[in-house]
């Protein structure tokens, strides 16, 4: 068993940093809480205390000190940085408190950089990423580099326990495991915006309503920073020396060069303040026939009186109306609609406008979308994409399947993970939806990973 050491340190005290601290105290640690500039620390601080004084943590208010000077971390066994993300003043960080505590763990909260790149030859330097806030995130991404001995890594995970987070272990490499497999969230909402499939306000409504996120694609960006985001893109492209499938966006290069960066600067893809109103599903008594026995059949069987002339063919096969989950729409039906498992509030549909469709859809219960015809539409395309970016992950021994889907779920508050969506929509359809990509675009970005050509994670 690991012994936990009697004191943490935390250098940097804003948001991340104070979370961090605060923490630390509840988790029973004597926690020395430092930053370079007097009046960051005090407002850390304060906003600690107040959080503690709050919850009634008299005895865990107490276990926090200011350093006022790095040297007041010499005692600590464990110092995590939440320092701006610049290597350079990682590096001259990590390079004085190694002669301040010779024998500490020493912890990055990078989210961007490679930990390798910080830990020169010193095997006690390990990665721990706090998701935002770290308070209320249940997740803690431990990241091993290159040089990262056994006994950090342990330490590492077992403060992160007694800190109350579910622990997962990823190797190092451009956006370590949870924000890699990530990337198609923001990446292929670009994608389909650039393409004409459907609008950013589309594809948000998509998000949130079909596929049950909290928010969609680009009120995420504008939130977080057109600019920001732009930024990780190129790290990943750096880093990867050009992998397809994380290239940045030249949508993204063109808002920053407007000025137009998101909630800040109060234009991004959307002005603010801005109010966003969902329309609410209706329910009515649905009838057609339904063709096919695919997890979405089953699911619009048990919304339908199975009679009248519209047929529903969720094969792709027969009908009037086709499953565009798989294939373009084509010739072969006038209208298409797609859903992906388990079923959300919203349907897309493609194709010739039909009001028969529309009033069938808003019968069991849908909001109808109408968006441009492209393999997997829009959520079956971004779905599909998820499960393939972490069956290479996998496939690359970057963590584990359920590591996967517990820092989708845990870290970024996804509905599902990657693997279960993969389960879900079934990863022979996921394969043909990537395979239908390729095929349409001949973009390297739309090869399948080797696991979901073997048939699944």
């Amino acid at each position: 068993m690991t012994d936990l050491p009697p004191a943490i340190g935390v250098v940097g005290a804003g948001t991340m940093g104070a979370g961090i601290a605060q923490l630390g105290c509840l988790a029973g640690f004597d926690t020395y809480l430092h930053d370079p500039f007097p009046e960051a620390l005090e407002r850390g601080g304060e906003e600690i205390h107040r959080r503690l004084s709050r919850r009634g943590e008299e005895g865990a208010e107490r276990r926090l000190v200011l350093a006022d000077s790095l040297e007041e971390l010499a005692g600590c066994g464990l110092v995590i940085e939440a320092i701006p993300e610049r290597r350079d003043l990682k590096l001259e960080l990590f390079a004085r408190l190694r002669e301040i505590a010779p024998d500490a763990v020493l912890a990055s909260n990078t989210s961007s950089i490679l930990v390798s790149s910080l830990a020169g030859d010193d095997e006690n330097v390990v990665g721990m990423h706090f998701f935002n806030p770290p308070p209320v995130m249940r997740l803690l991404e431990v990241i091993a580099a290159e040089q990262t001995g056994e006994e950090a890594l342990e330490v590492a995970r077992a403060v992160g326990e007694r800190m109350g987070k579910h622990v997962i272990v990823a190797s190092d490499g451009p956006g370590f495991l949870v924000n890699r497999c990530n990337r198609p969230f923001g990446a292929e909402a670009l994608l389909l915006l650039q393409q004409r499939v459907a609008t950013a306000e589309q594809i948000d409504r998509i998000y949130r309503l079909a596929g049950g996120f909290r928010m969609g694609p680009f009120e995420l960006m504008d939130l977080v920073g057109i600019d920001v985001g732009l930024e990780v893109a190129r790290s990943f492209d750096e880093q990867s020396f050009g992998e397809p499938r994380w290239k940045p966006s030249p949508l993204q290069a063109r808002m920053v060069a407007a000025g137009r960066l998101g909630r800040k600067t109060g234009r991004g893809w959307f002005d603010y303040p801005r109010e966003v109103a969902d329309p609410e599903p209706r329910a009515g008594k649905a009838s057609a026939r339904i063709v096919g026995d695919s997890p979405v059949a089953r699911a619009l069987r048990d919304r339908v009186t199975d009679s009248g002339s519209l047929v529903i063919d969720c094969e792709g096969d027969d009908g009037d109306v086709v499953l565009c989950a798989d294939r373009r729409l084509g010739d072969r039906a006038r209208v298409g609609f797609n859903l992906v498992p388990p079923l959300g509030h919203l349907v897309e549909l493609t194709g010739e406008r039909d009001e028969r469709v529309e009033s069938f859809f808003g019968d069991c219960g849908f909001v109808t979308e109408w968006v441009g015809d492209a393999p997997g539409l829009v959520l079956g395309r971004v779905a599909c994409q998820l499960v393939n970016e972490a069956a290479f992950a996998i496939g690359e021994g970057v963590g584990s399947a359920e590591d996967v889907d517990a820092g989708m779920t845990l870290g970024l508050n996804h509905p599902r993970g990657p693997v279960e969506w993969g389960r879900l929509i079934g990863f022979d359809r996921v394969l043909a939806t990537i395979d239908g990509l390729f095929d349409e675009y001949r973009d390297p970005r739309y090869r399948a990973a080797p696991p979901l050509r073997r048939g699944g994670l």
